[in-house]
């Protein structure tokens, strides 16, 4: 009876989830928030208020309480001794400085003391940039020009360089921070960071969490020279190794079974961060099964065979934990934008929203409403308008319909045909808009309803990788969709084609 759990290190908290993989079941869940749980630390939403120049920095030490505070907590509802395995996944982009010495004292901490007592003393950096940090568009800039441009940049990592990503948060402190530099011996994220502390040993990186720093080349799934070379004196020397997702990094720490209870058969698998897991727990691991999360940020992943980045340099190809790459592709204007449409359209509330997007014609219009400056695609505020004049209660259609075509409009690069649409996020319950997205992309629509898909996708993949469990199997069990099918009227999809294509031509 195979128990395997994930643990999930996100913006705002842990969450630690024990399933039990032969009877398809979740055992028990606990979880610690950064803010309500550690008031003192100042942190109220995760991370340290304030920063200037867009630095957005969280404290380290308090992720070790908050995963400790979790392991507890699970500990009075379950038998943590009947763990077989476990696998972290931590929130990307963010990571962590670490002197000579943290080793040893990985290797043996004293149970008595907490975790963050004893590694205080090995941080060269005590604060930790992560993915909301925006201070590094001198870095990013520098970054691509030694590597032949944002491109190019791309065509090797899978991303432009990006502001969130770690290398250019490593060249920022390099640069200005020389002598703490200079103590640093080890950069990790937090993923293999937090392995590391589970594991009692130095934890590598997986290719899943190391595509998300502008470091390493997708292709060959290890480190690129010529990245590390454009980001930070000696940085390949600084670095743990990077190694595929199923990889076993050995028992858990003795500090963890004298502490936590433990069995120390409990075998550790190497972390991923949260866009990865996410993949799996949501049990798209495979190419065809496309995922749309519609929050307030809208997000699409999926699997990719083989190792392929965006030509347009907009979307992201991350590693797949489960073999070959996954691409991510991140709209800023999601739910805040509709929102804005409902309020000027003076609708009371969102099912009188997807009453107004069923009464009006499907594929004649689409606006893209973009109330902030955006990502995907890179356009300052504004509304970007194709088809049939839009007016009056017809707007909430159109701006949906916008949305869902710019979505499918860059993911095209992913190459791979959509068999099926799983939708989550808050806007996927709204029939309506389920509808415009199976329409759009012209697939079968279910709407997922799996919650923690970060901590539950790390306990599937510590299952498949240290007990041998068939991922297939695990999906069926855990990551099985609510009931019911919304079908696209393929009537329509000829009139979505032209509208992609007036709105690729405005976008030029």
């Amino acid at each position: 009876m195979p128990r395997a759990l994930g643990i999930d290190l996100s913006t705002q908290g842990v969450t630690a989830l024990l399933v039990d993989t032969d009877r398809g079941a979740l055992l028990a869940r606990a979880r610690a928030a950064f803010g309500p749980d550690f008031p003192s630390r100042g942190h109220p939403e995760g991370f340290l208020p304030g920063g200037a120049s867009g630095e957005v920095h969280a404290d380290p030490l308090l992720w070790l309480d908050g995963l400790q505070l979790a392991l507890d907590r699970l500990a009075q509802s379950a038998d943590l001794s009947q763990v077989a395995a476990l696998a972290v996944s931590g929130q990307q982009h963010g990571s962590v400085y670490l002197a000579d010495g943290f080793q040893l004292a990985l290797a043996d901490p004293d149970p008595s003391k907490s975790l963050a007592a004893q590694l205080a003393p090995f941080l060269s950096r005590p604060t930790s940039p992560i993915w909301m940090d925006s201070s590094t568009v001198e870095d990013c800039q520098a970054i691509a020009a030694a590597l032949g441009g944002h491109q190019a940049a791309c065509d090797l990592t899978g991303s432009a360089v990006t502001a969130r990503f770690t290398g250019p948060q490593i060249r920022r402190f390099a640069r200005l921070e020389p002598a703490a530099w200079s103590r640093t011996a080890r950069v990790h994220l937090v993923s293999s960071f937090a392995t590391s502390v589970l594991a009692g040993r130095d934890a590598p990186i997986d290719t899943g969490d190391g595509a998300g720093m502008n470091l390493m080349d997708l292709a060959a799934g290890a480190w690129s020279p010529a990245a590390l070379a454009a980001t930070a004196p000696d940085l390949a020397r600084r670095l743990p190794p990077v190694v595929p997702g199923p990889t076993l990094v050995g028992p858990v720490s003795a500090y963890l079974v004298a502490r936590h209870g433990f069995s120390p058969r409990c075998q550790v698998v190497v972390g991923t961060g949260d866009n990865p897991s996410s993949l799996v727990g949501m049990g798209a691991s495979r190419p065809g099964q496309v995922v749309v999360s519609l929050g307030t940020s809208d997000t699409l992943f999926a699997a990719i065979d083989g190792a392929r980045a965006d030509p347009a340099g907009l979307g992201h190809a991350f590693g797949n934990p489960m073999g070959g790459t996954m691409s991510l592709v991140c709209v800023r204007n999601g739910s805040l934008a509709r929102d804005a449409i409902r309020r000027e359209l003076g609708l009371a509330d969102w099912a009188a929203f997807a009453a107004a997007v069923d009464a009006a014609p499907p594929a004649q219009s689409a606006v893209l409403p973009l109330e902030h400056d955006e990502i995907t695609p890179r356009r300052p505020a504004g509304r970007v308008a194709v088809g049939a004049p839009v007016s009056g209660p017809s707007l909430a259609r159109a701006a949906v319909e916008g949305q869902a075509l710019s979505l499918r409009l860059h993911s095209r690069w992913v190459g791979t045909p959509t068999t099926r649409l799983l939708l989550a996020g808050g806007a996927s319950e709204n029939p309506a808009i389920a509808q415009v997205f199976a329409d759009v992309f012209g697939a079968p629509v279910l709407r997922l309803g799996v919650s923690d898909s970060a901590a539950l996708g790390a306990a599937l993949r510590a299952a498949h990788a240290a007990c041998g469990s068939s991922l297939a199997d695990l999906e069926a069990a855990f990551c099985q969709p609510a009931p019911g099918i919304v079908q696209p009227r393929s009537r329509l999809a000829p009139a979505y084609a032209a509208l992609e294509s007036a709105l690729a031509a405005a976008l030029r």
